[in-house]
């Protein structure tokens, strides 16, 4: 009969720490599908399903629209309502957003503006607003005064004349110029960025915003 070989003990412990972890992994992290979920955490979990959504459609006059692999939640950042009373992002929580941060030394900016303005008229209202955010510090008459001279009719008017958006934003998106847009969900999370301008209005601009609207399946 032949003997059974005698293994080492220093290689039984081995094997016992490596076991030890393996099963320890398992238990952290899952097997099969499950390991999906570790991606679905923090506080904009639920949004991630939504951007997902709108990967997709990033195409056409919308194309350089960036979904979020991971939504996080959007700055907390405040502004300056129309008659310079305080305002920000969470007063507005509760409905899609599409913030969007120009200037009127900005051509793309404002050659965008119009189309803005038509997304907000045929979509805008209790679950869909676009926010334009003015990030002007000086001659702050001269933006309003360009709403109104190029019948800007259905946005409403905000600025920054503290300066402190611009920078706020720029920073969590990693955007270096003008315009910004950030697609904000009813919650608070980042959908996707764009950065420079797009012609919201058009079919394929909507057609993102209602992907965006619509209810999770």
């Amino acid at each position: 009969m032949t003997a059974t070989p005698k293994i080492p003990a220093a290689i039984l412990a081995a094997g016992g720490v490596l076991a030890a972890v393996l099963v320890g992994g398992l238990a952290l992290y899952g097997t099969g599908s499950n390991l999906g979920n570790l991606t679905a955490s923090g506080p904009c979990a639920e949004a991630a399903p939504a951007a997902a959504r709108l990967a997709p459609l990033a195409h056409g006059d919308v194309a350089a629209f960036d979904a979020s692999a991971a939504p996080k939640p959007a700055p907390a950042v405040a502004f300056k309502g129309p008659d310079g009373a305080p305002a920000d992002l969470a007063a507005l929580r509760g409905k899609l957003l599409l913030v969007n941060l120009w200037a009127t030394w900005c051509a793309p900016c404002k050659a965008e503006m119009p189309a803005l303005d038509r997304l907000q008229a045929e979509l805008g209202g209790d679950a869909f607003q676009v926010v334009a955010i003015n990030v002007e510090t000086r001659n702050l008459d001269k933006p309003p005064a360009w709403f109104k001279a190029n019948g800007i009719a259905h946005l409403t008017y905000y600025g920054d004349p503290e300066g402190k958006v611009l920078p706020a934003i720029q920073s969590a998106v990693g955007s270096t110029g003008l315009p910004t847009t950030m697609l904000i969900d009813a919650k608070g999370c980042t959908l996707g960025v764009m950065k420079g301008p797009a012609e919201w209005s058009s079919e394929d601009g909507k057609r993102l915003i209602r992907a965006a609207l619509a209810p999770a399946s």
